[in-house]
């Protein structure tokens, strides 16, 4: 079992910055793939960024490629979520989840945090 706690949310003008934190509980954490999906008003659920257990394979969304960066620091079961040039359309609810395949399908995720809001105004 794992469980997730995700932080650092908030709201913050456009082109500003935020990191999103996602602790896990567990000794197992550095066997786990992480993800972040976001999920906006009436939308559903999208990927927006994953790494592997080992932090040797990253990949991002076209949508956030080149101003979000994912890392995670296995010493502290946390991994990170670094969001830069924020848009108004990154405006969600922002989960992180842990998965041992953990792909860029939600479904490879078994273990999902209870999400952190992020809005960013115009």
């Amino acid at each position: 079992q794992v469980q997730l706690v995700e932080s650092g949310g908030g709201l913050v003008q456009a082109g500003g910055s935020l990191r999103l934190s996602c602790a896990a509980s567990g000794r197992t954490f550095s066997s786990y793939a992480m993800g972040w999906f976001r999920q906006a008003p009436g939308k559903e659920r999208t990927f927006v960024a994953r790494i592997s257990h080992n932090g040797g394979l990253i990949y991002y969304s076209d949508s956030v490629k080149g101003r979000f960066t994912i890392s995670r620091d296995t010493a502290k079961n946390t991994v990170y979520l670094q969001m830069n040039s924020l848009k108004p359309e990154d405006t969600a609810v922002y989960y992180c989840a842990a998965g041992l395949i953990g792909e860029r399908d939600s479904g490879t995720y078994p273990y999902w945090g209870q999400g952190t809001q992020v809005t960013v105004s115009s």
